[in-house]
């Protein structure tokens, strides 16, 4: 059996991969290791818990709360909110354990368990690991006064987190028309309301959540219906969350979409003519485009590049102190304002941004042009050797001196199957997709199995 949590918690099929019994064990387990690691020490231990509309979030999120009270643990069940707003009240209302029942963008069978610490941040990987040892281990059961108590939130847990994300603007939305998409998710009644607080003019698409529609055919996975409503109601922008709002993708006036890469270009670009923005520098991933480096760069702005995966953006942003980063799929954290991704957040600091200099969106993200990428899939290789083989290397080696400044190859072999993804920037999509194909052919031929 592989290792329960994955890089975003445990995720897979609700009621198959994650089950009642799981999500009330590992509950217990989580509550176990908190309090031999001191945690609950000199008080009586508390937890939030969150969850998105998925309908199986409904009886995922009961048997969280239960194996958290069984275990002596009061629990705030403040019923559907985002992720990020789950994180922020984890903190700001000082407790110890958040825990959000979510899978993100995943179709609407999947769901997930993610545990956040005292302070909002992500459980680290010894944790996680240590949760997992002692899951089903025989315990002594409190009983009486000392178990938990679980109390529902009746809306000021949603209030109080859009009252934070309106205090971190650095101006107000007024005049602004601005579309937005909340995937029938977590930010259905939340993300509307954060907009409207900050004084937008604000038209909304799928927020009507029935526990089977999220991320159907809407959302940041399927930005077509948002591009099409910016038009017809001549907003000067739209923003698409996914469903559990932790990301956010945008589009200007015309219909055109604006990913992340381009949001975080001018949010650094923005938070650096403030002074905020720490050594000047932008946390991206190695997929993130190049030509958002290029931006930064003509910007005076440094990018730093880690693994592909938020939790290596997070690392790399806490480990230095940096204030920016994010990935293309839009999940963008804000160092300042947040513990994680927060893409109600990232949409009203965009917005801000187009009132706060009367530019267009479009003028202000054409500053991050994309170059053309291309990204094949080489099967049936010996992914192994795809950093040591002098054939391969010396193809990298040639593609690059080829593409010189103005294109970049990437090889990432995959973490378990026999594949090699090749990925090709260049200037011209032409020239990109003939250097990938070339460099897939050397990697066919040199890595076969």
């Amino acid at each position: 059996m592989g290792r329960l949590f994955g890089t975003d918690g445990v995720r897979g099929l609700a009621n198959r991969d994650v089950t009642a019994e799981l999500a009330l064990d590992v509950s217990v387990a989580a509550a176990h290791v908190l309090a031999a690691r001191g945690e609950f020490e000199g008080h009586r231990p508390r937890a939030v818990v969150g969850r998105d509309p998925r309908a199986s979030g409904e009886f995922l999120s009961a048997a969280v709360s239960a194996g958290l009270a069984s275990a002596g643990v009061d629990v705030v069940d403040v019923g559907v909110l985002p992720t990020p707003a789950v994180a922020y009240l984890t903190g700001a209302l000082g407790v110890d354990l958040g825990v959000m029942l979510s899978a993100s963008h995943n179709p609407m069978p999947d769901n997930g368990i993610k545990f956040f610490a005292r302070g909002g941040h992500k459980l680290d990987d010894e944790i996680e690991d240590l949760i997992e040892s002692r899951m089903r281990e025989p315990w002594d059961r409190p009983t009486g006064a000392a178990v938990g108590r679980i109390t529902p939130d009746v809306g000021g847990a949603g209030e109080r987190y859009v009252h934070h994300l309106v205090a971190t603007l650095p101006a107000l939305l007024d005049g602004l028309r601005v579309v937005v998409d909340c995937a029938n998710g977590a930010a259905s009644e939340v993300g509307p309301a954060a907009l409207r607080a900050a004084g937008a003019d604000v038209v909304v698409i799928n927020a009507s959540p029935d526990g089977r529609n999220i991320n159907e055919q809407c959302g940041s996975t399927h930005p077509e219906q948002l591009q099409a409503a910016v038009v017809a109601a001549r907003a000067h922008l739209g923003v698409a969350f996914d469903g559990d709002a932790d990301r956010c993708l945008a589009v200007d006036a015309t219909g055109r979409l604006v990913d992340g890469d381009q949001i975080m270009g001018v949010l650094a670009v923005a938070l650096k003519e403030r002074g905020e923005l720490v050594e000047d520098t932008l946390v991206t991933t190695v997929m993130s485009n190049l030509g958002l480096q290029l931006a930064m760069a003509d910007a005076g702005v440094r990018t730093v590049q880690t693994a592909v995966g938020d939790r290596y953006v997070l690392e790399a942003m806490r480990a230095h102190g940096y204030s920016l980063g994010g990935e293309q799929s839009g999940h963008l954290i804000l160092a300042a304002h947040g513990t994680t991704g927060d893409g109600t957040l990232t949409a009203l600091q965009l917005a801000s941004r187009v009132a706060q200099t009367g530019r267009s969106l479009e003028d202000l993200a054409s500053s991050v042009r994309r170059l053309p990428q291309v990204l094949l899939n080489v099967t049936g290789v010996d992914r192994t050797r795809a950093g040591a083989d002098d054939g391969v290397r010396s193809a990298v080696e040639a593609a690059e001196a080829e593409l010189g400044r103005s294109g970049r190859v990437l090889l990432r072999p995959s973490g378990t199957e026999p594949v090699v993804r090749v990925m090709v920037e260049a200037a011209e999509q032409a020239h990109a997709e003939q250097v990938a194909e070339r460099l897939a052919g050397v990697v066919r031929e040199r890595l076969a199995l």
